[in-house]
């Protein structure tokens, strides 16, 4: 499961690097072979609400197996591409091959951990974060001394190997495959779509189209929320999930913290850039502290969960988050001090990294074993929506204040109330985990409970 998402994390960081020489080598736009990057997380999307439903029909292994091999496949294809509209409709084909890998893995893991789910999904998460880390340096290396079909190309042995690996250790699920339900078509049609499109308009939000999007977005979400509502557990994700106290904590959880990690990664580049005059390069580097902060809190987990808890771990992490964030205020509206602002990235890095795990197997621990794969598909698709929704929250806020800034002390200010907003969040996030369970153990509990519950039972 680690080497999966390794790579996905892997190719993503390739080739988000690579868009300006893919363009200079396919002769094309930036603007154009962005949608390399756009088409394959749009179909991500467009994939995300089906999986649920195809681990009822074909169990969690095999569609892994299926998925992970069409992703291997359709990196050949990429590396095969003749032009830029080719190797655009190849990245389509890998988002909609790889979507549903990351559900799975969670879901995967929290079937075989037992109550050592927050350890194992700690260690797992450290060899992912190595994807980003890798990923310039080996398109950096590729670039200069070989052709850029080589940034596909490195997927295949990787692929490989984790495609027979899942094939011989991989628990196989046939038998869990009970409740067969049929697929919820119009709720896909309506969901689907609408996250499509919500994501779409997060990008182009000054743009008319962008407006479009996003109305158009809301409309369908709220239609398949009432139609779901309606359904029950018919539906294609059913909305029942999020009545539970736990469940809904840790969803609101997972949305706030995946929100504050993708808003942070565009505010603080952006100021590093534009306020402090950095260069791209540079800030790379600059940046590396959180990551550093990332890797030193997650092999740690298994035993803060277990000596502080559920909440208090989450809690925790946030309160740290929030005081690496508060540096910001000051840097703002000073000269960047280095010192400071790698100590605040660091922190600020150890603290996000211990919210997340917690909260997920705070989630899987309140539903049902016949409910897990529901309740993952759910979880992914709030994570996902929390990322362009809190970023573009504090893009425009950000936009607004440069637009009506006619001097250094106002660029200044614009900077200051946008990571004033990024801490008021940040306080959220704190909220937020406070609503979470104290263990394990307070999560499963359910009044009347007609089966052991997947977190708790002991697995051979």
């Amino acid at each position: 499961m680690v080497l999966g998402s390794f790579l996905s994390q892997l190719d993503a960081t390739v080739v988000n690097v690579s868009l300006s020489s893919l363009a200079a080598e396919l002769h094309t736009r930036l603007s154009a072979i962005q949608w390399v990057t756009s088409g394959y997380l749009l179909a991500l999307a467009l994939m995300l609400p089906l999986n649920g439903w195809l681990v009822e029909r074909i169990g969690t292994k095999r569609l892994y197996l299926i998925c992970f091999s069409g992703f291997t496949l359709s990196s050949a294809l990429c590396a095969l591409s003749w032009s830029a509209s080719s190797l655009i409709g190849f990245r389509v084909l890998q988002g909609v091959s790889g979507g549903l890998m990351a559900p799975m893995a969670q879901l995967m893991m929290a079937r075989v951990a037992g109550k050592n789910l927050v350890r194992v999904m700690s260690y797992a998460a450290v060899p992912i974060l190595l994807g980003p880390v890798l990923g310039p340096v080996i398109a950096g290396a590729i670039l200069q001394y070989a052709s850029w079909r080589w940034l596909f190309l490195i997927n295949l042995p990787i692929g490989i190997l984790a495609v027979t690996l899942a094939f011989c250790f991989l628990p196989d699920d046939h038998d869990r495959r009970v409740n067969r339900r049929e697929l919820d078509l119009i709720g896909f049609l309506l969901l689907s779509p609408g996250l499509v499109l919500f994501l779409y308009a997060s990008d182009h939000l000054g743009e008319r189209a962008g407006m479009a999007a996003l109305l158009l977005s809301l409309i369908l979400l709220a239609a398949f929320s009432r139609k779901a509502l309606r359904d029950r557990e018919r539906a294609l994700i059913d909305l029942q999930l999020f009545r539970s106290r736990v469940f809904s904590a840790s969803a609101l959880t997972q949305f706030t913290v995946n929100g504050l990690s993708f808003a942070g990664q565009m505010l603080i580049p952006v100021y590093l850039i534009r306020a402090t005059g950095q260069s791209a390069s540079i800030t790379g580097w600059l940046m590396a502290p959180l990551g550093l902060g990332m890797i030193c809190t997650y092999p740690s987990l298994g035993r803060l969960t277990k000596r502080f808890g559920i909440r208090g771990t989450s809690a925790g992490g946030a309160s740290l988050a929030l005081l690496g964030t508060l540096p910001f205020l000051y840097l703002s509206g000073h000269h960047l001090n280095l010192t400071i602002l790698a100590g605040a990235l660091f922190i600020r890095g150890m603290g996000m990294s211990a919210v997340g795990i917690p909260s997920i197997s705070a989630a899987y621990a309140a539903v049902r074993k016949e409910n897990l794969p529901m309740a993952t598909t759910s979880l992914n698709i709030v994570q996902r929506l929390g990322g362009p929704t809190l970023t573009t929250f504090c893009a425009a806020l950000l936009g607004w204040r440069l637009s009506v800034a006619h001097s250094h002390s106002g660029v200044a200010s614009a900077y200051t109330i946008s990571f004033v907003l990024l801490f008021c969040l940040h306080a959220l996030l704190i909220s937020a985990a406070l609503r979470l369970p104290r263990s394990i153990d307070e999560a499963a509990e359910r009044p009347l409970r007609e089966e052991p519950h997947p977190i708790l039972e002991m697995t051979e």
